[in-house]
């Protein structure tokens, strides 16, 4: 066994045997797999093994995508091929009418990553299926190239690819621990030896916290029991000449395929549980649960009632394993946080089906630091702390019960919710608040009109339009407040701050006490990574203020771009402070009368400036900027003053028809203006200029990216972003959605919402340079049907910024 490689990937299922074989494909073939027993030892060997196109959002169709023209070459393989069922079509049920506009809107999704989904009836589904009963079906999301593989074929298959490419693999090698040295290199002490390596690959399933706890971390992953039951031969079955699709159930819970000349069936029951909390058995190996079909009885019911064949089908085997979770049900596929050098592929629910993808994406970010996809997604610093192994239980139990049941838009479910308040959470309950989640916290999305009211969650515009469209008006026209709580805020001090952070953004960081600047920060392929807003409060002190969900994700990447030798201070303000938003046509009067010692005058506080000021009695550092298009200010403070910070506002705002307003109100402005949303709008696989941010690019300085850049510059565009308006009145457009010209994909919905002060439903995204001029004619796909749209300018809602001027 070697003692000196690039990379070590730890763990011999899916996910690390894909993980190898991708990275020999990036040009790193000297680097060595190690497993603790045999390949597919873990829950791989015992994987249903569906292979499926149907993802949440467009990167998760192209990694799965990637995945079946993967499978798809091995199996045609003539020197090695492998067991797999491609192109056997799968269909997801639809048993109501949003079940159907949610499997439109993916249709529209897939179809911008070339995937041809199709939604079909009921008759139709029947035709394909016969086994299939059609009460109460509506119909089905077809996949044509859903199907199903050999697991360990596909396993061995990727090692042998591997290993000819130089790759080394090593079995029944447990490792034992973990030493980091201080250059950021690793020492992976395995039973066979010491090998010394620059990165190491978390490819543990079920055992990563095993691994995780060698170099001190815990990774947001928890292990479900799943059962699955294997039946005898069908009569049924035996008289079909065809191969059966396979069958995904959102309203009884249970999936099935073809297997030889029976049926595999699989369940998700209500009564679910949690495996391998209090430790794993270390011989616990090519190993399953014991048999509980007592626990799947109900599911089971639904299954014999749209397959009546069951009902007589003899069960030949039961199997009940460990499958892996994290809080959202996607995997765990990039950097650990807090470590150097470290990576994890890990938390893979449906690893066989994506596994190709994720070694691929993953590989790629190990060689270049990005994948060719945004994976955001898929990040593992995407959760804060708050993440650990209980809490991700609790997640996955949810989300078990809700397998085949997708997210409606702005469906926050209730499973670990309240983790992160503030004092004020109480308060804005009282109020009539309804809160959504972000990274954690409980910001409020909306105030409701009545104690009884309740969201009617739809892909269509629902009951909640009128109440954000109120609240919408009293920001226009008299004046709102906002809790804006888990808001990412770093303060940054120490001997050349402002040059360090200048030489890492492509934009100017403001030099000047009191000013405001909002900035990008590129990665090294020229794309965008960061976006900031940089507070210069003096005396070398500067805040950076991000997304939420960028917490781990903007500070990791500061950190490893600070000086070595400690001169530039990074500390986290994110959960010790708080924000008090006050926007609108009298939020300068509002805070006029409760800081009286301050002018709030246009000409002494004007737009992009920042102060430290007294609300009544209460410190703040309160900074003039704006997401909404109206006069606003953002009051940072303590968290413990913000209620007192809050009644005090209140009170006073009496007198200024003071109201409150959530983030459903706040977006619908924000697209009104324009403004960019991190991870939604501001995405690695774009650059500043095709993101329409050229105002912010300072191409007369050095930053890192600024290369790469110049090459895109000189190459052109490949898509430009834009601003639409959609000529519908039934729904606004959801990220994904494609926007086509003659019927061929030309861009992709980022952000949308309905424009209340504008009165027009508005969505932005990206669209190929020909087609995103202002004035431009396109159609947007909306849940099955094609609406007229135009390219408009950006920022409709007060273009001249007179507003915020003024």
């Amino acid at each position: 066994m070697k003692t000196q490689t690039r990379v070590v990937v730890i763990g011999g299922g899916i996910g690390g045997c894909s993980t190898l074989y991708h990275l020999t494909c990036e040009g790193i073939t000297d680097c060595v797999l190690i497993e603790r027993d045999e390949l597919t030892s873990g829950t791989t060997w015992h994987s249903a093994a569906q292979v499926t196109n149907f993802g949440p959002n467009q990167t998760m169709i192209g990694l799965k995508s990637h995945s079946i023209k993967l499978y798809k070459a091995l199996a045609e393989d003539p020197d090695y091929p492998i067991d797999y069922h491609h192109g056997t079509g799968g269909m997801r049920l639809a048993s109501t009418e949003d079940h159907v506009d949610g499997y439109r809107h993916f249709i529209s999704l897939a179809k911008g990553m070339g995937v041809p989904f199709e939604y079909i009836d009921a008759k139709e589904c029947k035709r394909r299926h016969p086994l299939v009963d059609t009460d109460n079906l509506l119909g089905a999301l077809w996949d044509p190239y859903d199907g199903d593989i050999d697991p360990a074929q596909l396993c061995q298959a990727l090692a042998r690819r591997a290993r000819k490419a130089g790759a080394e693999i090593h079995r029944f090698n447990p490792v034992i621990d973990l030493t980091q040295k201080g250059d950021g290199s690793w020492i992976v002490h395995s039973q066979k030896g010491d090998i010394h390596c620059e990165k190491i690959v978390d490819a543990g399933g079920y055992r990563c916290n095993e691994i995780g706890a060698m170099m001190g971390v815990e990774l947001p992953v928890a292990s479900m029991e799943h059962q699955y039951m294997l039946t005898e031969r069908i009569p049924e079955i035996e008289a079909l000449d065809i191969r059966l699709p396979l069958i995904r159930c959102p309203t009884d819970d249970f999936y099935c395929r073809q297997e030889k000349k029976g049926l595999l069936v699989g369940f998700y029951e209500q009564d679910c549980r949690p495996w391998g909390l209090d430790g794993i058995d270390p011989g616990f190996s090519m190993a399953l649960c014991p048999n509980d079909l007592d626990r799947v009885m109900d599911v089971m019911g639904g299954a014999f009632h749209r397959l009546p064949c069951l009902i007589k089908a003899g069960i030949r085997n039961v199997i009940n394993g460990p499958i892996t979770y994290t809080p959202d049900g996607l995997p765990l596929v990039g950097k650990i946080p807090g470590k150097r050098n470290a990576y994890c592929i890990t938390g893979l629910r449906a690893g066989l089906g994506e596994g190709g993808g994720h070694g691929w994406l993953l590989a790629q970010i190990i060689a270049h630091g990005e994948a060719c996809y945004d994976t955001w997604c898929l990040d593992p610093r995407r959760f804060s702390p708050h993440a650990n192994v209980e809490f991700t239980a609790i997640k996955a139990m949810e989300d078990y019960r809700n397998e085949f049941r997708f997210h409606r838009p702005h469906e926050h479910r209730p499973a670990g919710r309240r983790l992160k308040t503030t004092p004020l959470y109480e308060t804005l309950l009282g109020l009539g608040a309804e809160f959504s989640v972000v990274d954690g916290w409980e910001r409020v999305d909306f105030f409701k009109p009545s104690s009884d009211f309740e969201e009617d969650l739809s892909f269509r515009i629902n009951n909640v339009h009128e109440v954000v469209a109120l609240e919408v008006a009293n920001v226009r026209d008299n004046v709102g407040i906002m809790e804006v709580n888990g808001f990412n805020r770093l303060e940054i001090t120490g001997a050349g701050a402002h040059d360090w952070l200048d030489a890492l953004s492509c934009s100017r960081i403001p030099r000047r006490k009191g000013k405001i600047g909002l900035a990008y920060f590129l990665n090294h392929q020229g794309n965008v990574k960061c976006e900031a807003t940089i507070a210069n409060l003096g005396s070398g002190k500067i805040w950076y203020g991000s997304a939420a969900a960028a917490e781990r994700h903007d500070l990791e990447w500061l950190s490893e771009h600070a000086p070595i030798d400690g001169s530039i201070r990074i500390t986290s303000l994110t959960s010790s402070h708080t924000i008090l938003v006050v926007a609108g046509a009298r939020a300068r009067d509002l805070l006029a009368a409760v800081s009286p010692r301050t002018d709030w005058s246009a000409a002494a506080f004007p737009w992009l400036s920042v102060r430290k000021v007294h609300i009544g009695y209460i410190e703040a550092i309160v900074m003039a900027v704006s997401f909404s298009g109206e006069p606003a200010w953002e009051i940072h403070l303590k968290v413990e003053q913000s209620r007192p910070c809050f009644d005090i506002l209140v009170e006073a705002g009496r007198e200024f028809d003071l109201g409150l307003f959530g983030s459903r109100a706040l977006e619908s402005m924000r697209i009104e203006k324009g403004y960019r949303h991190w991870k939604s709008d501001l995405i690695t696989e774009f650059n500043p200029f095709e993101s329409g941010l050229e105002r912010f690019v300072e191409m007369d300085k050095e930053f890192i990216g600024k290369a790469a850049l110049e090459r895109m510059r000189d190459d052109g565009p490949r898509r430009r972003f834009a601003t639409m308006e959609v000529a519908s009145d039934i729904a606004v457009a959801h990220p994904g959605d494609s926007i086509v010209v003659d019927e061929k994909v030309v861009g992709t919905i980022t952000s949308s919402a309905w424009g209340h002060r504008t009165g027009k439903n508005l969505a932005m995204g990206f669209i190929d340079p020909g087609h995103a001029a202002i004035g431009s004619v396109l159609k947007v796909e909306i849940i099955g049907r094609t609406f007229d749209a135009k390219v408009v300018a950006g920022g409709l809602y007060d273009p001249a910024n007179e507003r915020l001027r003024g």
